[in-house]
């Protein structure tokens, strides 16, 4: 075995890995005795009990029942995974609203906390104010926050701390992974995550995209991104900035985008392009948000046929963008997220059959397109996901209390 350098691996390295290898089996199977964890997982008996033994003395693992294995000798014990103690923390920034999600490490949502922003002005305050009351929370249930993880609605660098551009909110630099670092008392710990990426890992594990190991998440908003999972992992590309589609020339030529150009794909299948093709408000007027909007829109719908063939010719531009996309990425299964939601099949349907008509050969298989099932809580459910990634992918270290140290970006798996 060998450390992501290359170079022969650590005792202690092993070690973690080891233990997130029967964190995994536990999470994925379910409950086991020790003989069946190492048959499950190829590891001696040996150094399962030694890890069983350890993860129990920190509350990690708990007795489950007790299982026979035959007609005599005492009866097994079985462990599973304790859910309280170690969580990851999801926190998500945006314009309307700061949300905070506590993940244990068999994926059970253990803490929900959403907060509305008064104004794009206090939106990192607000953030801050549901972290803090997130720490108070977690120290009253007897429970400990192995890392955090921030989603944001922008491009964030390679190093995973360092926001690179926000359209809307005021966030550049590592301010806002300093202010969560303060509020738990951590020094490098908080991580920065695009939102898109999250929905993805959100959908992955617990929404529309379970049982695919490739899977492109789409969300939908003013603007248009994309989060990429390949082989079950996250693609970030070489600088962090992979699955920034919205400005890709795959819309219709004569819209003029919100950058200054014409023919990006957001002008075609953003929000504001639905609000033009059904004459419904948006974000800042009554209606509220874009999910509001679009279950609005989806309303109308029901008895206006306009309304109805404005949504199918943005699902077709939809489904011919996502049919170039899918060609370069080759994601088994593609999930609409954010305000394609509430519109369901009125555009899931239209999107399907441009779809399979972009697709350039007989030979490559259409991707399955199914609508997410997560809602607004999707980024900072996959925040909490990417906090206890580390752990589950044996990285880092399962400390309490302690200080956790991880590679560095660049070598990070």
């Amino acid at each position: 075995m060998s450390d992501p350098l290359g170079g022969p691996a650590l005792p202690e390295q092993v070690r973690r890995r080891n233990t997130a290898t029967v964190l995994r089996s536990l999470r994925e199977d379910g409950p086991a005795s020790r003989v069946e964890l190492a048959a499950r997982t190829g590891l001696a008996r040996a150094t399962v009990g030694t890890i069983v033994g350890a993860l129990e003395e920190t509350g990690v693992l708990r007795h489950h029942e007790q299982v026979r294995s035959g007609e005599r000798g005492r009866p097994a014990s079985r462990v599973t995974l304790a859910g309280s103690g170690p969580v990851g923390i999801g926190l998500e920034i945006n314009v309307e609203h700061v949300a905070a999600v506590a993940v244990d490490l068999g994926g059970e949502v253990r803490l929900r906390r959403t907060r509305v922003v008064p104004s794009v002005a206090e939106a990192s305050s607000t953030l801050v104010q549901i972290a803090r009351e997130v720490a108070t929370s977690l120290d009253e249930a007897g429970m400990w926050a192995l890392g955090a993880t921030v989603a944001v609605p922008g491009l964030i660098e390679a190093d995973e701390r360092t926001v690179a551009w926000t359209p809307n909110l005021p966030l550049a630099g590592a301010g806002v992974a300093d202010a969560i670092d303060a509020v738990f008392g951590w020094q490098g710990r908080v991580r920065v995550s695009n939102d898109a990426d999250c929905g993805a890992l959100a959908e992955l594990h617990h929404g529309a995209g379970r049982g695919s190991r490739h899977l492109l998440y789409l969300t939908g908003d003013v603007g248009i991104g994309a989060g990429v999972v390949a082989d079950g992992r996250l693609m970030r590309g070489a600088t962090g900035f992979a699955g920034e589609v919205g400005h890709l020339p795959l819309g219709a030529p004569e819209r003029r985008c919100g950058c200054g150009r014409h023919g990006c794909w957001e002008a075609s299948v953003g929000l504001h392009a639905l609000m033009a093709r059904v004459d419904v408000p948006g974000p800042g007027a009554d209606l509220g948000t874009a999910m509001r909007t679009a279950v609005v829109v989806a309303e109308r719908a029901r008895s206006d046929h306009e309304v109805r063939a404005g949504i199918a010719e943005l699902g077709r531009w939809l489904g011919r963008g996502l049919g170039v996309v899918s060609g370069v990425l080759d994601p088994g299964v593609v999930v609409l997220g954010g305000y394609f939601e509430p519109l369901g099949p009125l555009v899931l349907e239209p999107a399907r059959a441009a779809l399979a008509e972009v697709v350039a050969s007989p030979a490559q298989p259409v991707p399955e397109l199914r609508v997410g099932a997560l809602g607004p809580e999707a980024a900072a459910l996959g925040a909490a996901e990417r906090a206890v990634a580390d752990v589950l992918d044996g990285t880092t270290e399962l400390d309490p209390g302690g200080e956790i140290s991880r590679p560095s970006a660049s070598v990070r798996p």
